[in-house]
C-alpha cells in the first residue's frame, strides 16, 4: 500500500513538472527544518538522446547530478535533483543533454525563471530576490540573459517611425540616448551619450535587427543640435518633427523665468507657479480665480502676457493645416519680438530656426511624450534602486520596462507583454 501511495505521489509531481517519457520522478524529499521540497528525477534505463550537434538519438555515457531551483511549493523552496545523461556521439564525443525544463541561467528551470520575469517587469531586483530568496546578482544576471537574447531575435523590419531622447543615468550631465517605435511605442534601442555618436549608435543598432534606415519616414526629437546632426545624417529620407509637447514646454519654461524676473518687484506673484504651468482646465477653483486675476491684468503683468504667449501657441500648434500653422507661427514670433516678454523672444527665435520642423508636427503628429513617460517610469525604478551604476544594466531596465520584448522567444512559459 505505502509503495502504491509513493506510486500515486511521484505520478502527481511528474503531472506538475511536466515530465515526459523517459523521465520520471524517482523520490520525493521533504525536509521540514530546512522549508525544502527535493524532487529526484531521473530517466529509463537503456534511453537515448538527441542533441544539437548530431542528428538522431544516442546512447548514454554517463550521468551528471545536477540541481535546478524550481517553482515553490506553497511556502517551501522546491529543488529539481536530476540525473542528467551524457551522450556519445558518432564522432566520438561526449556531451551533456540538455533537458527541456532546464533554463537559460545555470541551477534554474524555466517556469521559476518565467516566474523571476514576470516579477521582475513590476519591482526592483532586489524585492524579487527577497521574495524568491535568490541573491540580487543572481537576478540581475537572469534578466540580462533574457534581454540580450530578446533583443537579439527582435526584427525591426517594419519600423517606419522613430523618436528618439534622451534620460539622465547619473548626476552630473550622464544620459543615455533611447530610440523607440513611434507607432509600436516600444524601446528598440539604448545607448550611452546624447551626442551625433549616440544617434550614430543607435541606427547601428537598428540596422543590424534588419531595419532599413533609408526606409524610416519620419523621425521625432527634440531641438538638440547633436540630435538633428545625427538625423540628417542616418536617417536622410525621414521628415524631422519637433513635437508640440516640446516646444510647449520652452515656452513655460519662459512664463516660469519671466514671473522669477517680476516676483523681485511683485511679491503678490509668489506662489503662481504651478498655476501658470498647469493646464488651466485642471486646477482647482481657487487657483483658478487666482491665475484669472492675474490674466485681467495683462496690461501691466508681463506674467500674464507670457502666459498668453504661451497659451496662444498652443493653440495654433492645434491646428492640422500646415500652411495655416506657419503663417500663424510667424506672426505670432513678429508679435513677441515686439514685447518686452524677453524670455518669451528666446522661444520665438527658436521657432524661427526650427520653423519646418515644428510645422512637421502639424502633419505626422509624430510625438516624444510617451518617451517622456518611459523616462518617469526607469527614473522611478533607479530611484528605487538608489541608482545603477552600469551602461547594462541601464539598458537592460529600459527593456524591461518599455522593450515589450517577446520573451516567449526565449522561455515559452513566459508571457508576452500587452
Amino acid at each position: 500500500m505505502q509503495n502504491k501511495r509513493e506510486g500515486m505521489t511521484n505520478e502527481l509531481f511528474e503531472a506538475a513538472i511536466g515530465l515526459s517519457e523517459p523521465w520520471y520522478v524517482s523520490a520525493v524529499r521533504f525536509d521540514a527544518q530546512e522549508r525544502q521540497l527535493t524532487i529526484e528525477v531521473d530517466f529509463r534505463i537503456g534511453s537515448r538522446f538527441g542533441h544539437s550537434e548530431a542528428a538522431g538519438e544516442h546512447p548514454v555515457h554517463d550521468t551528471q547530478l545536477k540541481r535546478y531551483r524550481h517553482l515553490n511549493f506553497f511556502q517551501h523552496e522546491c529543488y529539481l535533483e536530476v540525473r542528467v545523461p551524457r551522450v556519445k556521439l558518432p564522432d566520438g564525443k561526449v556531451r551533456l543533454v540538455e533537458p527541456a525544463w532546464e533554463g537559460r541561467l545555470k541551477g534554474f528551470t524555466l517556469l521559476f525563471e518565467a516566474l523571476v520575469m514576470a516579477l521582475c517587469r513590476e519591482m526592483s531586483f532586489a524585492a524579487v530576490a527577497r521574495i524568491v530568496e535568490e541573491t540580487p546578482h543572481r537576478i540581475m544576471a537572469l534578466c540580462g540573459r533574457y534581454v540580450d537574447e530578446a533583443v537579439e531575435r527582435t526584427d525591426l523590419s517594419g519600423v517606419e517611425q522613430v523618436a528618439v531622447d534622451e534620460t539622465s543615468k547619473a548626476k552630473g550631465h550622464q544620459y543615455v540616448s533611447i530610440a523607440a517605435d513611434a507607432k509600436e511605442r516600444k524601446v528598440v534601442a539604448v545607448t550611452e551619450g546624447k551626442d551625433a555618436e549616440a544617434v550614430d549608435r543607435l541606427a547601428k543598432e537598428l540596422a543590424a535587427h534588419g531595419c532599413d534606415l533609408q526606409n524610416i519616414k519620419g523621425v521625432s526629437i527634440d531641438m538638440s543640435p547633436a540630435f538633428i546632426k545625427g538625423v540628417a545624417k542616418h536617417f536622410p529620407q525621414a521628415e524631422v518633427t519637433f513635437d508640440k509637447f516640446h516646444v510647449i514646454a520652452h515656452a513655460g519654461k519662459a512664463v516660469d523665468d519671466t514671473r522669477r524676473q517680476e516676483q523681485r518687484r511683485d511679491p503678490a506673484l509668489k506662489g503662481l507657479r504651478w498655476s501658470l504651468l498647469k493646464d488651466r482646465s485642471k486646477l482647482d477653483r481657487a487657483a483658478r480665480s487666482e491665475l484669472d486675476a492675474l490674466i485681467a491684468q495683462a496690461t501691466t503683468k508681463r506674467t500674464a502676457r507670457a502666459w498668453l504667449y504661451k497659451e496662444q501657441l498652443r493653440e495654433i500648434l492645434d491646428r492640422k493645416q500646415p500652411n495655416v500653422v506657419r503663417a500663424m507661427l510667424l506672426h505670432w514670433c513678429s508679435c513677441v519680438m515686439r514685447s518686452k516678454v524677453d524670455p518669451m523672444k528666446k522661444v520665438a527665435e527658436m521657432i524661427r530656426r526650427h520653423l519646418d520642423g515644428i510645422v512637421a508636427w502639424s502633419r505626422s503628429r509624430m510625438t516624444n511624450g510617451f518617451l517622456e513617460a518611459i523616462n518617469g517610469l526607469f527614473q522611478s525604478a533607479k530611484r528605487k534602486a538608489r541608482g545603477y551604476t552600469r551602461f547594462s544594466t541601464i539598458r537592460m531596465v529600459i527593456f524591461l520596462i518599455a522593450g515589450r520584448l517577446d520573451f516567449s522567444t526565449v522561455n515559452p512559459h513566459v508571457q508576452q507583454p500587452t
